[in-house]
């Protein structure tokens, strides 16, 4: 790392902790490695699951000089596992974790954070609004996963951490990689400078056969199984609607440039029924309506063995559009003619172009990255759609972002329980539409 930037991401990291308008320094001191003139960049990684354990591997892709140093989960077998496999792959001089710097349980992020520079925040989301309001309490650039919340409340903590972070010029990168995928935002720019006109409608999918079952085992507690098996609980996953389908709904607020104002749909389980399958959905669907009155049809289902499609179209007053993380990116007239194809320039893997741009934005001390307030609003979208689809009853932005129903436990501990448990059957409950309150 040559001098300069060295200096620069130093003084970066000292005045991204001044509070703009009021220039106040803040009460955290830099990380004792910089006093004694060690360049690296320091990461901590919260969540070390697959995601978490991918993120740090695209970190130290980046080829910056960056050093693990401290790690967080629930669970230690997890945290375990995620440190044996970063070690292997980049070894003792770049992964320097030792014992006391491996966090275990509910509040290991608040230990973990403080010795970073740069926080991953990898874990099921409904942690997030606790783990982004910390890492922008403590005043870190943060790399955090989608979704960004499971309910309304989480999302009204997730904004109000958000203003504070740009308030503090703290980088942050949500991963919602389209925005970080060149076929998208090169069709997209296209599609704002109006080259197939006003965007009129859409429909965006994510439907595939589903994703993994974890099993209950003997001598867990409901709490550890219920975050062992996260994504089939709504406090933790906020169904797949939100989970895995924001990406989608993000693409159709990007191309309409705003958000839904209302949201109505239908969904259930219709091959999901097992006892291990929680209390979520298998499929929704869900119209979008946005202020000018565009309708976007949505649609997300978990079916083993049906047709998978997982992509983004749109009609305009003058032309269509398709996209898909293939690297597709087409634009047509209304005849079908082209307008634009995209050449498969610049088709970098985008988890790894997040990070690349994250990390030079470090080293140089920029300040260019405010994902979060964008992330918050994406979820929401999610959220929406899954508030229709529960009470089966058209639902508005103001009603839904103003729920207070709030899906967190009332205690995070491992004897503690969950708000949703299940029968003497071992059945879980789940939302009927027309009876479920969701606001």
């Amino acid at each position: 790392m040559k001098d300069n930037n060295s200096n620069e991401r130093r003084s970066f990291i000292k005045t991204s902790a001044l509070i703009t308008g009021g220039a106040m320094l803040s009460p955290f001191t830099l990380p004792g490695a910089y006093a004694a003139g060690d360049d690296a960049i320091k990461i901590a990684v919260i969540g070390c699951g697959g995601r978490g354990t991918g993120a740090v591997f695209q970190a130290f892709e980046t080829g910056q000089n960056i050093k693990l140093v401290a790690m967080a989960d629930a669970f230690k077998d997890r945290l375990d596992q995620s440190h044996e496999r970063i070690l292997k792959k980049y070894g003792k001089d770049k992964v320097v974790v030792p014992e006391e710097k491996k966090f275990v349980g509910f509040d290991g992020y608040k230990h973990a954070m403080k010795d970073a520079d740069v926080v991953i925040i990898a874990t099921p989301p409904g942690f997030r609004p606790d783990h982004f309001e910390e890492a922008v309490r403590l005043e870190k650039q943060i790399f955090m996963e989608k979704p960004v919340a499971t309910d309304a409340v989480g999302i009204r903590r997730i904004l109000a951490a958000a203003k504070t972070a740009k308030a503090k010029k703290l980088n942050v990168v949500v991963g919602l990689q389209r925005h970080y995928q060149d076929n998208y935002i090169q069709t997209i720019d296209r599609i704002h400078n109006g080259q197939i006109g006003d965007i009129i409608g859409g429909q965006v999918f994510w439907n595939d056969g589903g994703v993994w079952v974890r099993e209950r085992q003997p001598g867990q507690t409901e709490m550890e199984y219920q975050m062992r098996n996260w994504y089939y609980f709504n406090w933790l996953c906020g169904d797949h609607i939100t989970e895995q389908h924001v990406h989608n709904l993000d693409v159709a607020n990007w191309v309409k440039n705003s958000y839904p104002i209302k949201a109505e749909g239908t969904g259930g389980r219709t091959v999901r029924r097992g006892k291990d399958n929680g209390e979520i959905f298998d499929h929704h669907v869900v119209l979008f309506t946005y202020e000018d009155g565009t309708v976007i049809h949505s649609e997300c289902r978990h079916f083993p063995g049906a047709h998978n499609r997982v992509d983004e179209s749109f009609q305009g007053t003058k032309g269509k559009a398709y996209m898909n993380a293939g690297h597709v990116g087409k634009l047509t007239d209304l005849k079908g003619n082209s307008l634009y194809d995209h050449d498969g320039a610049g088709n970098a893997n985008p988890y790894q172009v997040e990070h690349d741009k994250l990390f030079d934005a470090v080293v140089k001390g920029e300040y260019k990255y405010a994902d979060a307030e964008n992330a918050a609003k994406s979820t929401m979208t999610s959220i929406l759609g899954r508030y229709a689809t529960y009470s089966g009853k058209p639902v508005t932005w103001e009603e839904g972002i103003n729920s207070n129903i709030n899906l967190k436990p009332e205690k995070l501990a491992w004897d503690a329980m969950p708000k949703v448990l299940p029968n003497e059957d071992g059945f879980y409950p789940y939302a009927v539409p027309g009876q479920t309150k969701v606001i």
